[in-house]
């Protein structure tokens, strides 16, 4: 007669040995989410409108025109809270993350100027980067032209005659990125890792010092031509460097024959791609970011309040849909990218709050939450403390977690 335990204890040494090289790939692949914190937005700015101060400059001109329509802006968002917390973002820390735009928004440029705004843009980020009281946003970087060939060298022109003068300017990488557009192939990623690990070595900067994201415009790159998920893929080919994917929205419409009026962030072809780049970066460590609406918020009271609300939307449509960073064209977008995010947390806050006590205390409710839900509940009210829609002192009350606490708990 067998030894059930002796045979278990076999099986599971056998085992083991099989699946050793599919456990360290997967550990590997899909270390679990990136730890620290992610921007609620990504503000674009054309390379030859940058200077150091233009995040302070986008915060004075939202906070103005919550003034001017302040009546339209109580019908957007309705709670006082919530404006008050948003003028105070605006006056703290107006963008969280900032990109330099050398592609589609810098237009009409020789190569000289190009060449000459990739040096005066790099020290002005730096300065940006050493102002006290307050520097800069928390996160910043540069879109470089495409790795297509018509844009190519272009772009690695710019990239390199940045991050020279960057380097030179003593700017800081920790929370540095550069945005690779237009992508369309596995190779133009390794491509991207070659000329990161090049440039690295010549500058005498750290391994891994550059980083880029990867941004979603065409359908080659969430379907590749054997009919596979493209863009995962591409996740795996970035060496570890790749940090997030962005969605592109109206290149993406385009390119799948979207009529005009028609291109939106919310466009069923738009669902179809974040779904796949959802699933493609779960688990990996690369984080998302939803496309923008070039609906902006200028003209008369009217127009202005229907572009908050068209906004306000958007950004709430996204949140919901676990796409918890987007892009923000004008200084415009900027009072209801927060005041939505704010709502999307504060709305949510109290039960998130009630559950986590209830798991960690493992006290019977209603919800019966798993350690993955207790783990999305964390890094939800860490998400909500950093960009300052939630308050330390009522997540304490609240659950009796710190934010380290939070931390440990979301493994982040």
């Amino acid at each position: 007669m067998i030894d059930p335990d002796e045979l278990s204890a076999r099986l599971a040494t056998e085992l083991d040995e099989r699946l050793a090289e599919a456990d360290a790939a997967l550990a590997s692949r899909y270390p679990g989410e990136r730890p620290g914190r992610q921007p609620v937005h990504t503000a674009y700015v054309p390379a030859d409108q940058y200077a150091a101060d233009t995040a302070q400059q986008w915060g004075a001109q939202a906070a103005g025109l919550i003034d001017e329509h302040a009546d339209k802006f109580a019908l957007v968002v309705a709670d006082a809270d919530i404006i008050r917390r948003v003028t105070a973002k605006l006056r703290e820390e107006p963008v969280e993350d900032l990109r330099i735009d050398f592609e589609d928004g810098y237009v009409g440029h020789d190569e000289a100027a190009e060449d000459d705004h990739a040096r005066t843009t790099a020290h002005a980020l730096a300065e940006s980067q050493q102002a006290e009281p307050d520097p800069g946003p928390p996160f910043s970087g540069i879109r470089i032209k495409s790795f297509e060939k018509p844009t190519r060298a272009r772009g690695v022109r710019t990239l390199t005659r940045f991050l020279a003068a960057f380097t030179e300017a003593r700017g800081e990488l920790d929370a540095f990125v550069v945005t690779l557009p237009k992508v369309t192939s596995t190779e133009q990623v390794a491509a991207f890792v070659h000329a990161a690990s090049t440039i690295e070595d010549e500058l005498g900067l750290a391994a891994q010092a550059i980083r880029f994201e990867i941004q979603v415009e065409t359908p080659q790159s969430v379907l590749g031509p054997d009919g596979t998920a493209l863009v995962a893929r591409m996740v795996h080919a970035s060496g570890g460097r790749l940090t997030a994917l962005h969605y592109g929205t109206y290149d993406y419409s385009a390119f799948c024959g979207i009529a005009a009026a028609q291109q939106s962030l919310e466009h069923p072809v738009a669902d179809h791609a974040k779904l796949v780049m959802q699933a493609a970066a779960a688990g990996t460590g690369v984080r998302l970011s939803d496309g923008s609406t070039n609906v902006l918020p200028v003209g008369d009271g009217d127009s202005v309040h229907e572009a908050w609300l068209n906004h306000h939307r958007l950004v709430t449509r996204s949140l919901e849909r676990g796409f918890y960073q987007g892009w923000d064209l004008h200084p415009g977008h900027l009072p209801t990218r927060y005041a939505a995010t704010y709502a999307f947390f504060r709305t949510s806050l109290p039960r998130a709050l009630a559950r986590l006590r209830d798991y960690t205390d493992q006290r019977s409710s209603g919800i019966a939450d798993e350690p993955a839900t207790a783990r999305a509940l964390a890094d939800f009210v860490l998400r909500g403390l950093d960009c300052g829609a939630v308050d330390a002192p009522e997540v304490t009350d609240g659950c009796g977690l710190d934010a380290a606490g939070l931390r440990a708990l979301a493994r982040r």
